[in-house]
C-alpha cells in the first residue's frame, strides 16, 4: 500500500464530498433485489461500495455505470447461487447486511474479506440469524470471517439488540423480509435509520414505534418490490474531516455542498457547536434522507464530554473529534465508545498513540479517552502507520495541517474504501500532498 506526505496548511474553501457509503451499499443491495432497473445517482466509487455491488452481481444482479449514473437491474427477489466466495474486501457494513439477505434468500454462500475485515466480530449477527433458522459457520478465530451461510425458510423473531448497532439491526430486518411472520428489532439506543428510510422509499411495509422496528416477512411467496431511482447524498462522515479542519482554525471558512443531513448521522454537528464551533446548516431537500449545505467559520474550540446516546450516531467521527479535542481549550472526554476497539483497527489505541506522537496530552480509557488542550501539534519524526484504517489515516492528515512540518502517513490505500478523492480535496482546499 502507498504512503502520502502531508504538509501544514490552512484548509478552507468549498467542497462536495462523494456519495454516502452507508446509503450506497444499502441501495446496491435493495436495488439488486428489486424487480426492474434502478438508476442510482451519486453512488460512491469507493472500494467498500464496489465490493458490495460486486457481491450482488455474483448473485444475479446486473450493474452498469453509464453517463455518470449507476444502473442496477434486480433479480426480482430471486438470488442466484454464487459460484465463488463473496469477497467483501474491507466492508463491515456490506458483510453484516448482506449476511441477512443471503440467510433469508435460501442460497448458500461463503463470505471472505481482507485482513482487517477478517479480524472484526461477526458473532453479533450469527446469533439472531441462527435464532431465525439459518446456519452460520464462522471459521476464523474468535468468531470472524470466513463465514458460511445456509438459510431459507426463516421464522420471524423478536430481537433485543445487545448493543446499539445499525448493522446488526439492518441484518435482522433484511433477513426478516424473507422470513415467515413478523420480525421485530428493539434498539437500546437510536442508531442510523438508512435501512428503514429505504424500505419506506421502496414501499416495503415497515412499522416504526420508537426504538421498536418491525417488518412482515414474505415467507414462501418471496420478496417483491419494484425498482425506483435513487439519489445518494454526500457522505457526512467524509465531510466531518473538513468540518473539524476549518472549525478549529480561527479565520478559516468552508462550505460543504449537497451533503446528507440525516439527524441520526449528524451528531458531530451538535458536539462541535457545544465546543463553540460556528456552523450554519441549510436543508435543500427534506424528503427521505435530508440533503443540504454546511457552512463553517473557524473559532477557538472548547473541550466537552462525548458520551451516552450520542455515541452510536457519531461512532465513525470520534477519531476526527479527538483531533478537535487536541486543538480545543480544556478537556475533551470521550466515554461509552468501546465499540471503537473492534473497528478497522483499535481506534482508541491508535488515536491515543498518534496524538501522543504529535505531543498531545491524552489519557487512554477502556471505553474512550481524555484529550487535554489546546495543543500546538508538533509533526512527529516517525512515520504514522494507518494500520489499514481510513479514518486513522485521514485524521492524522487533518491534525498535521495544524502542525510544524511534513508528515508521512503509511498504508493510505485504505482511504479508497470510503473517500477516494480525499487527497485531491485536501489540495483543493489549500493543502499540499507529496
Amino acid at each position: 500500500m502507498s504512503s502520502k506526505t502531508v504538509y501544514p496548511a490552512k484548509l478552507e474553501g468549498s467542497v462536495r464530498v462523494p456519495g454516502d457509503k452507508s446509503i450506497s451499499q444499502r441501495v446496491a443491495m435493495l436495488a439488486a433485489l428489486a424487480d426492474g432497473t434502478s438508476k442510482v445517482t451519486g453512488y460512491l466509487m469507493g472500494e467498500d461500495a464496489r465490493s458490495t455491488l460486486s457481491a450482488m452481481e455474483q448473485m444475479g444482479a446486473k450493474a452498469e455505470f453509464k453517463d455518470g449514473a449507476l444502473y442496477i437491474t434486480g433479480v426480482a427477489g430471486k438470488l442466484q447461487q454464487p459460484a465463488e466466495p463473496l469477497d467483501m474486501g474491507n466492508s463491515g457494513t456490506g458483510t453484516r447486511l448482506l449476511a441477512g439477505i443471503v440467510a433469508g434468500s435460501g442460497v448458500e454462500a461463503s463470505m471472505i474479506g481482507d485482513d482487517s475485515l477478517s479480524s472484526r466480530p461477526m458473532g453479533r449477527i450469527r446469533h439472531p440469524l441462527e435464532l431465525m433458522g439459518a446456519s452460520i459457520g464462522l471459521t476464523g478465530q474468535r468468531g470472524t470471517l470466513p463465514m458460511m451461510i445456509a438459510g431459507g425458510n426463516l421464522k420471524g423473531i423478536g430481537y433485543l439488540l445487545p448493543m446499539a448497532s445499525a448493522q446488526v439491526k439492518s441484518c435482522v430486518l433484511l433477513a426478516g423480509l424473507f422470513a415467515e411472520g413478523k420480525t421485530t428489532v428493539i434498539e437500546p439506543r437510536p442508531t442510523r435509520d438508512h435501512t428503514e428510510k429505504l424500505f419506506q422509499a421502496l414501499d416495503i411495509p415497515i412499522e416504526i414505534n420508537g426504538l421498536e422496528i418491525s417488518v412482515e416477512g414474505s415467507g414462501k411467496d418471496g420478496v417483491h418490490f419494484k425498482a425506483r431511482d435513487f439519489t445518494v447524498p454526500g457522505d457526512f462522515s467524509s465531510a466531518a474531516f473538513w468540518i473539524v479542519a476549518v472549525a478549529a482554525r480561527p479565520g478559516a471558512e468552508l462550505v460543504i455542498e449537497n451533503v446528507g443531513l440525516n439527524p441520526r448521522r449528524t451528531a458531530l454537528l451538535d458536539v462541535m457547536k457545544r465546543m463553540g464551533a460556528d456552523i450554519d446548516v441549510t436543508v435543500t431537500e427534506a424528503k427521505g434522507d435530508p440533503i443540504g449545505n454546511i457552512k463553517v467559520r473557524g473559532a477557538q474550540l472548547k473541550g466537552t464530554v462525548i458520551e451516552g446516546d450520542e455515541i452510536p450516531n457519531l461512532i465513525d467521527e470520534i477519531p476526527i473529534l479527538c483531533v478537535a479535542g487536541a486543538l480545543a481549550e480544556g478537556k475533551t472526554d470521550v466515554r461509552d465508545a468501546a465499540e471503537l476497539r473492534v473497528k478497522e483497527s483499535d481506534r482508541i489505541a491508535e488515536m491515543v498513540k498518534n496524538l501522543r506522537l504529535f505531543g498531545v496530552q491524552v489519557e487512554e480509557k477502556e471505553d474512550g479517552m481524555v484529550v487535554t488542550g489546546p495543543n500546538a501539534p508538533v509533526t512527529p519524526d516517525a512515520v504514522i502507520d494507518s494500520h489499514g484504517d481510513h479514518r486513522i489515516a485521514m485524521s492524522a492528515a487533518i491534525l498535521n495541517s495544524f502542525a510544524t512540518g511534513p508528515l508521512t502517513i503509511d498504508k493510505v490505500g485504505c482511504v479508497d474504501t470510503s473517500y477516494p478523492e480525499f487527497w485531491q480535496h485536501f489540495e483543493q482546499l489549500g493543502g499540499k500532498i507529496g
